[in-house]
């Protein structure tokens, strides 16, 4: 009996395991890469919409992907993942450097407010999942986060200059 538990046990993990979006990304951005996102978005400082236009998925994940069309789900899913790492370093400056300009109720508004919009990224964008239950889901789920991470990272930087 003991023996059907632990198998049952076992093969419960196997399936939550298996529910769970576990792939990476196969390497890291390369200087090129850093560099350019980091430029464009320091020239589109003034304009996150114009940022988003110029500079998402453009100059990292599209030429990654190669030709429209040509790349499978898993490579779509690792290139925005790759493009996702750059806009999260970007987030995390911006963030600390924000911090450090605002008193203790500021800093508190802003880590509360960091954290629901945490919360807002992941459950968005986990919906694809949800939603769709494909191969599609890996690389739209990347692409929404790494979308919502740029956007706040731009964001974020915008809020240090006011």
């Amino acid at each position: 009996m003991l023996a059907r538990m632990g198998s049952a046990a076992v093969l419960a993990l196997l399936v939550v395991a298996a529910a769970v979006p576990t792939q990476a990304q196969t390497r890291k951005p390369t200087a090129r890469e850093v560099a350019a996102l980091r430029d464009c978005a320091t020239k589109a400082k003034d304009d996150v919409d114009a940022g988003e236009g110029r500079c998402l998925f453009k100059l990292v994940a599209d030429p990654c992907m190669g030709p429209s069309g040509s790349a499978a789900d898993r490579v779509m899913a690792d290139c925005f993942q790759i493009e996702g790492v750059i806009w999260d370093e970007l987030l995390n400056e911006n963030y600390k450097s924000l911090l450090g300009e605002l008193d203790d109720s500021q800093t508190a508004k802003a880590r509360a407010m960091q954290r629901a919009w945490i919360a807002y990224r992941d459950t968005t964008c986990g919906f694809y999942y949800d939603k769709i239950q494909g191969t599609m889901a890996g690389f739209m789920e990347a692409a929404c986060v790494t979308r919502e991470t740029a956007r706040r990272a731009m964001l974020l930087a915008f809020f240090s200059r006011l």
